[in-house]
């Protein structure tokens, strides 16, 4: 067994339990309104940086997983992926579903898909903070560089694009201001519960 494991995932054989919130049973679509479904999360804090959560999505068919989550040293111990290489896997991997579902369903030639991706951050933790000020942080840019080769025509490929770009979720979020929530439950009552962008 290594000394210096590293961990991302497994099967979990529960789904996540939350206690804040009852999460919505999924239900079934009628044409021609969408589906809607939710990804449910809940994260324990261990030692350290160290973290550990439960995701599940509420489409029968998908099998909870169990993630680990941690940082470099000093601060972790860099045995599993820090909190935002999930967040922008997530977005590559979103817009590359969708991208192979739409070629596959609507029959069109793809030799190879690659997609290669930057996203960059700003933060002052490092420094700032140990001067008494407020951490911040913030995401300045994500560029997407999608590479396909096919026999097809050009504009039958941009039209792809088009469309998968319109049907990811993750991109969408990145391009317009959604509803968003936060609570803070400190020993049982709760301390602040704040929205934006036209949340209930």
């Amino acid at each position: 067994m290594s000394d210096n494991p590293y961990r991302v995932g497994e099967r979990n054989p529960d789904v996540a339990a939350p206690t804040a919130f009852t999460p919505d049973p999924f239900k079934r679509a009628k044409p021609p309104q969408p589906l809607q479904f939710e990804v449910n999360l809940v994260a324990e804090a261990q030692s350290k940086q160290q973290k550990t959560g439960t995701v599940s999505v509420n489409i029968p068919g998908f099998s909870p997983l169990k993630l680990y989550c941690d940082e470099q040293p000093p601060v972790g111990d860099d045995q599993a992926p820090p909190p935002l290489a999930y967040f922008c896997a997530g977005i590559g991997f979103c817009l590359m579903t969708h991208l192979t579902d739409i070629y596959t369903a609507r029959k069109i030639e793809i030799t190879s898909l690659r997609l290669e991706q930057r996203v960059r951050f700003a933060t002052n933790l490092s420094h700032m903070r140990e001067l008494g000020h407020a951490t911040t942080g913030q995401t300045e840019l994500v560029e997407t560089h999608v590479l396909i080769d096919s026999p097809e025509p050009r504009e039958k490929i941009q039209e792809l694009l088009d469309e998968a770009e319109g049907a990811c979720m993750a991109h969408f979020a990145l391009r317009n201001p959604i509803p968003w929530s936060t609570r803070l439950v400190q020993n049982g009552d709760e301390t602040v519960n704040r929205s934006g962008n036209g949340a209930p």
